[in-house]
């Protein structure tokens, strides 16, 4: 029985839409889920950066932008560390503390320039709390690779063809595992 179910695929295949999905119909069978979200920010259709959104509270932070002044780069964007701390960091940390499952998204290029967002995803792997997450189909971390070989983890590849039920297939793995741990 998978615990880390870590939604991975080619950009724009619909990995986040899956991971939102998914924690709906968590919620709708009564679970709590908490942690973080990322979306792209657009401005008249182009896409300008990105935003972090803490599931619990729906505070939201800046994770990176084409305009911001400082913070590593990451392509055409600039990350801002501080946000993803305050913000994204700090959801995952409290969605271990409070809820039933936590939710990354993702982990990828950006979000592992922070060492505080690292730790808070390690807390998460080790909480023994169902983690259903995202994580770049091409970044090379210690962590990922990490994260990638646990017996308790598995990679949920999503594709143009099973995107519209994808969602179902984790949800039903979050729950065996939410079940079994119930009545252990």
């Amino acid at each position: 029985m998978k615990r880390l179910l870590l939604i991975t695929g080619n950009p724009g295949v619909g990995k986040t839409t899956v991971l939102l999905k998914t924690i709906e119909a968590l919620k709708a069978k009564g679970y709590s889920v908490g942690g973080m979200i990322s979306r792209e920010v657009c401005t008249c259709g182009t896409r300008v950066g990105f935003e972090v959104l803490d599931l619990e509270s729906g505070r939201r932070g800046r994770l990176a932008h084409v305009n911001q002044k400082y913070g590593p780069r990451v392509g055409k964007y600039r990350v801002n560390l501080e946000d993803l701390n305050h913000v994204g960091a700090a959801a995952i940390e409290k969605a271990v503390e409070k809820t039933d499952v936590v939710a990354i998204d993702e982990v990828g290029p950006m979000e592992l320039h922070s060492q505080k967002f690292k730790e808070a995803v390690k807390m998460a792997v080790e909480s023994r709390k169902p983690v259903v997450g995202t994580v770049h189909w091409r970044a090379r971390d210690k962590l990922i690779d990490e994260i990638k070989a646990r017996d308790d983890a598995e990679i949920c590849q999503v594709t143009y063809g099973n995107r519209e039920k994808m969602h179902k297939i984790i949800v039903e793995k979050a729950m065996q595992f939410l079940t079994a741990s119930a009545g252990k």
